[in-house]
Formats: structure tokens, C-alpha cells, sequence
């Protein structure tokens, strides 16, 4: 996510001619594709009393999965939101998640809200959204329902991503730029649709910070992994087999190839199949949780209503002025 610099885009060939070793394609947690899959999936884990309403909107639920991401440009405090560079607050090898309390108001007072912000908050962040969800839930709000569900998931979704937890969030401190894309978009675009991502029924969690706290900490025990596996290989792939330019969209961009993502992937065994996965469980819980602490309303009540007119203009502006602003990129945490 957007937060220490900014990167003017220069094109793609400019891009090339300064940094011809770099992956060049913008950074998206997930990617678009993958946020709007968790969430979608995160639907089916969900029980008879809620399924029918969550399965009506789906589609919405899915496609607005993204929405946190597009919000970066224009919400002041939106970037801190989608990581936490756990890693910041540890020295000599200390372990961080000793060091950094749970909760918020301990967190601040050892170290001071401005330096939560500066590397991050997103469990607690997650957490804000589980309380705005329960509250939609009890009032029957059905654009703050839709729009709470939607966002908390991909809160949820950049938990589970380990270069969401490391202020090496895109490989900038260990040579490895790009890495970022590489974990989070190029493996799940290219082998997404092999997954197996039947995970099974939602179940009620008592403490979502302590949920949203253990998502970030199994992350970061992956990172090790994330970055060493690639290294390693790297050293056994050329650059002309590593990398392949495919058309995208306006021209080519140099992609990593199929051949170097699958040997990764395989290398990693499963890990970004097992993450998307935890991703989808912890949210269907999530979702359901917040739905029994606000006394299991009968959704079927809202089955009929759709999002209305203001909301839908909210979204239409929040669009327009993403289009406007994606020439610019700068830090990785999407």
C-alpha cells in the first residue's frame, strides 16, 4: 500500500530503460482477482440463515472486494489499513509479537498512535470493521451490511498475506523487487482455478482481534519462506527464462514466466493456495460472528432490498477518482 514514496509513472518503456531488472507491473494485494475470489468464496461458508442473502448479493459483495484499494487515493488514513510491519518493532532478533500488545489502547500507550499508523494497523483495523458490521446488522442497513462485508474481507485477505508483515514488503531490501505481485497476483492468476477452496462451515469466534492477531502472526512465520524459496531459485533461472513479456491491456509487460511461478509455487508447496483458503474461513467466521452478536437478525426481512442510489453514486465517484489517480504508485502494501 501506498505510503513512504511515490513512483511517477513514466510508461512502460521508460520503466524499462531505468530499471530493466524490474518486474514493472503495479501492485495489488491479492490482486483484484483474488480479493474478489476470497470474498465471493467466503459466501458458501456461510449458514442456511444468512446463504440466501449473502448469495443474492454476491455479486456485489465480490466485485466491491477491491474498493479498500481504490479508496487509498483519497481517504486520508486508508493506507495504514491493509498491513502491519511487524518486523519494525523488533531488535536483535526479539520477537515482535511479544513486544507489540493486542490491544489498541495498550498499543498506543507503549507506542504511540502515530507510530502504529506509520507501519500499520491493519488486525485493528479489522477489528473497527467487525464492530461497523455488527452495527449494520443491527439497524438492517443493507448498504452498510454489503459495503462493512465487502471491506472487512479484504482487510481480512491482506492478514493472511506474509509481505503484508515485513517492512521488506516488496523484496526492496533484499534485491528482490517485485516480489510482491509475484506471491500475491501472478500465482493466483495463473493457478487460481486448480485451487480447492471448499473449507467448510463458518463457525462463531468470541474474539475477532484475537483472530485477526493470529492471521498476521502465521503470515509472518511464512515469510522466511516467501523470500528465501525465491532467491534461491533465482539463482538457478536465467533472466531470459524468468521473465516473459505477455500483452497486457496498452502494450506488453514483462511478467514472471509460467515456468519460474510453478516452480515457485511448487517449491512453496501450496502455500498460496493454503493462505487464500485461510483467508476465506477466517472471513466466513468473521461475517457470521458479527451476525450472531448482533442477535442473528432474519435477513430474509432484506432480501428484497438492493443498495440504493446514494450509495451506488458514492461508488461511481470513487471510481472516477481512482481512474484519475492510478498513473501514480508507490509503496507495495495494497
Amino acid at each position: 500500500m501506498i505510503r513512504k514514496t511515490v513512483i511517477v509513472f513514466l510508461g512502460l518503456f521508460g520503466l524499462l530503460l531505468l530499471s530493466p531488472v524490474r518486474v514493472v507491473e503495479p501492485v495489488n494485494a491479492w490482486g483484484f482477482f483474488g480479493h474478489k475470489r476470497i470474498n465471493r468464496m467466503a459466501c458458501f461458508t456461510l449458514p442456511p440463515e444468512m446463504f440466501g442473502f449473502y448469495k443474492r448479493h454476491i455479486d456485489f459483495i465480490s466485485d466491491h472486494a477491491v474498493d479498500p484499494d481504490r479508496r487509498r487515493y483519497a481517504v486520508e488514513g486508508e493506507a495504514e489499513r491493509h498491513y502491519i510491519d511487524i518486523d519494525h518493532y523488533a531488535k536483535g532478533g526479539e520477537d515482535p509479537f511479544a513486544l507489540v500488545p493486542r490491544r489498541w489502547e495498550d498499543a498506543v500507550a507503549k507506542f504511540t498512535e502515530d507510530t502504529l499508523k506509520a507501519y500499520g494497523i491493519v488486525p485493528w483495523h479489522i477489528q473497527v470493521m467487525f464492530g461497523r458490521l455488527v452495527s449494520a446488522f443491527q439497524r438492517g442497513d443493507v448498504d452498510r451490511i454489503l459495503t462493512n462485508s465487502a471491506d472487512i474481507g479484504h482487510y481480512v485477505g491482506d492478514a493472511h498475506v506474509p509481505l503484508h508483515t515485513t517492512e521488506n514488503y516488496n523484496g526492496q531490501l533484499t534485491n528482490q523487487y517485485g516480489i510482491h505481485a509475484f506471491w500475491e497476483s501472478r500465482i493466483p492468476e495463473l493457478s487460481a482455478e486448480n485451487y480447492d477452496h471448499l473449507v467448510g462451515r463458518a463457525v462463531y469466534v468470541e474474539r475477532p482481534l484475537d483472530v485477526a492477531w493470529d492471521a498476521v502472526h502465521a503470515s509472518h512465520l511464512l515469510l522466511d519462506s516467501v523470500l528465501g524459496i525465491e532467491k534461491r531459485l533465482s539463482m538457478t533461472y536465467p533472466e531470459d527464462r524468468k521473465y516473459v513479456f505477455e500483452d497486457r491491456g496498452r502494450g506488453g509487460m514483462r511478467m514472471y514466466s509460467r515456468d519460474f511461478t510453478k516452480a515457485y509455487e511448487d517449491a512453496m508447496l501450496g502455500m498460496v493456495e493454503q493462505r487464500m483458503n485461510a483467508s476465506i474461513s477466517t472471513l466466513g467466521n468473521v461475517w457470521y460472528s458479527a451476525w450472531v452478536v448482533a442477535g442473528q437478525p432474519d435477513l430474509d426481512r432484506f432480501e428484497q432490498k438492493d443498495v440504493s442510489d446514494s450509495l451506488k453514486a458514492v461508488f461511481k465517484a470513487e471510481q472516477e477518482m481512482w481512474d484519475e489517480n492510478r498513473k501514480g504508485y508507490g509503496r507495495d502494501h495494497e
